[in-house]
């Protein structure tokens, strides 16, 4: 949350120059608050595993959220009960003459398919074209991101010889940007695909920044300019027993898999996971909230 200073204090620009966000007194006084309205749109099979990882990043903040919840009608859930769905889930139908001010979109397991042989592919294109007018600023995770960046840029995705799998060194590129504040030169996040987005891509797009990469996991966090679309490429929401689930999944469906670069303590299955992201998950999403929702969002929310 910012720091509330008088106007004229001799601090206030030092802090600026150095990325501190302060608010001064005229501001401060004239900001109403009211809860935020968060929309998040889960494509993943096992819903509550993803809400539960989600919540707990989201809720870490100050800030009062009242979220709901949107699967699409286009498929058939196979891992979550019908009767949970309706009962905890809204349809695209049901929140279509809406406005919210954040709106987080999941990755999903289909990254392998083309974008056109996903089942909610026309579903989803009308959910991201709809929140271009309706919702202040949109968070992407993995294949969600892949999929809003080709929908609204056109970027393509890449099939990668090997799953990128496991926890990897990453590198802030950009700096002085508000999704950035409070982070370590380095930092680490967890990967799983099967496919990835480029930086010759990316680069030719001038409404779009690289943020940070990764040398061996490639492009990480990619922010249009104005803000309003943030697109992460791996799972910074990943809980410390995620990978470990995933690997002994795919282990007995007899997949070939490796298992997840440092990850496991000495690189062993065996032993258990060191977590070393998680400081940076909650940075990431509590700066998105602050800073691309609750500073920028209309306080009448049908101003948006």
């Amino acid at each position: 949350m910012p720091v509330k200073i008088p106007n004229a204090l001799p601090a206030k620009e030092i802090l600026l120059k150095e990325n501190i966000f302060v608010m001064d007194c005229d501001r401060a006084f004239h900001q109403d608050i009211r809860p935020l309205k968060i929309l998040l749109l889960n494509l993943m099979p096992v819903k509550h595993t993803t809400e539960t990882q989600l919540l707990r990043h989201i809720s870490n903040t100050p800030l009062q959220l009242d979220v709901t919840f949107l699967c699409v009608k286009s498929h058939v859930s196979k891992n979550t009960p019908e009767s949970y769905l309706n009962k905890f889930y809204s349809f695209f139908d049901d929140v279509k003459d809406k406005k919210f001010d954040g709106m987080i979109v999941t990755g999903a397991p289909v990254e392998t398919l083309p974008f056109e042989d996903v089942t909610y592919w026309r579903e989803l294109t009308e959910i991201f074209e709809w929140s271009k007018t309706r919702v202040t600023s949109v968070f992407h995770i993995c294949w969600g991101a892949q999929a809003a960046l080709r929908y609204h840029y056109g970027v393509p995705k890449h099939t990668l010889d090997k799953k990128m799998f496991g926890v990897f060194k990453h590198d802030v590129i950009k700096r002085n940007v508000n999704l950035l504040r409070g982070f370590d030169n380095v930092f680490y996040a967890p990967h799983s695909r099967h496919t990835e987005i480029r930086a010759e891509d990316i680069s030719k797009i001038p409404s779009l920044d690289i943020l940070c990469s990764s040398k061996e996991a490639g492009v990480y966090i990619v922010l249009s300019k104005d803000g309003r679309q943030v697109f992460v490429t791996g799972h910074s929401e990943y809980d410390a027993g995620t990978l470990n689930e995933e690997y002994k999944r795919d282990l007995g469906k007899g997949l070939d898999i490796s298992a997840p670069k440092n990850y496991y303590t000495d690189d062993d299955p065996e032993k258990p996971p060191i977590v070393k992201w998680r400081s940076h998950a909650n940075l990431l999403y509590s700066n998105w909230l602050n800073y691309y929702v609750y500073q920028v969002t209309p306080y009448d929310i049908n101003a948006i």
